[in-house]
């Protein structure tokens, strides 16, 4: 990510200096230009994800529907956390993100480790880790590389991860929190090395049955996402993944890169909760999420 930063500075470098030079723009015009560039293109990406949205969506039951307001609001903030997430947090997520807490737990209350979606890393958890230890978690982050890999790749580095959380607080079990990609690196997971190291698993806005959107993305994970995926099929075929027993699956009716939301969202064997008014990466910093998720994780497993 910080290397695509770099990259696009340097073309709007060379554009800005070319115009000075020859186009007899002044300094001022050309920083204009660019940095409504740099903001344009990533007004593009979110309109481009909410049209696609729009078209491919899931019926949106009563209660969760929009008004206009509603609606923009949740456009801007999803623009607004695209902005901060990719420009910022994860590409220099070592200097947001310290490392994980881990103390000594009680056996009742399970550390978290929070598994991230694609193209990011641990920085997606800036906003919502300090409020889950806020509440009385241990919480644990792991960063997923290489970016463009097999899901099943994933696999062995959750493995490792978990076993370093248990040796620190002494807990017999973790609870798995993925969003996006990181619900299925988590059910990869579990379908490789079973649930016996697993309390509970809970997604947000992870595109169990795969999206259309995926289809548009690089590498062999977005393939793997894409609706009808042989790799899906293999991951939903009954008893291929031992789901933790109070496993909850929540998503938003208008998530913007899970199309359509209630198909590709629905985790069978889980609970599954709708939310609405939130867009996909929004979720990383919505009160609401964090509301659900703290529900979840308060309610006792079966």
């Amino acid at each position: 990510m910080r290397w695509i930063l770099l990259a696009e500075l340097l073309v709007y470098s060379a554009l800005g200096g070319w115009l000075v030079s020859r186009a007899g723009w002044t300094p001022l015009q050309a920083t204009g230009l660019a940095l409504a560039s740099f903001l344009g293109l990533r007004l593009l990406i979110v309109a481009i994800t909410f049209s696609l949205m729009l078209n491919h969506s899931s019926v949106v039951p009563d209660g969760l529907r929009l008004d206009l307001a509603q609606a923009a609001r949740m456009v801007l903030e999803e623009y607004l956390a695209l902005i901060l997430m990719f420009v910022a947090l994860v590409p220099f997520e070592g200097f947001w993100l310290g490392p994980d807490r881990l103390t000594k737990t009680p056996g009742s209350r399970l550390p978290l480790l929070l598994i991230h979606g694609y193209q990011c890393n641990r920085g997606f958890w800036f906003w919502l880790r300090p409020r889950l230890e806020a509440a009385g978690r241990t919480v644990a982050t792991h960063s997923m590389e290489p970016v463009y890999a097999d899901i099943d790749h994933y696999a062995e580095g959750i493995a490792r991860r978990i076993d370093e959380v248990l040796a620190a607080t002494g807990a017999p079990r973790v609870i798995l929190v993925g969003h996006s990609m990181g619900g299925l690196a988590s059910r990869a997971y579990l379908r490789r090395h079973g649930r016996d190291k697993v309390g509970r698993l809970i997604t947000l806005g992870s595109p169990h049955h795969g999206s259309r959107l995926a289809c548009l993305g690089l590498g062999t994970n977005a393939r793997q996402m894409c609706i009808g995926s042989q790799w899906l099929s293999a991951l939903g075929v009954p008893g291929a993944v031992p789901l933790p027993p109070g496993s909850v699956s929540i998503y938003s009716c208008h998530d913007n890169y899970v199309v359509p939301q209630q198909a590709g969202s629905t985790l069978e064997g889980a609970a599954n909760v709708a939310i609405s008014g939130v867009g996909h990466i929004a979720m990383a910093f919505s009160p609401l999420v964090l509301d659900q998720l703290l529900e979840a994780l308060a309610s006792p497993s079966p």
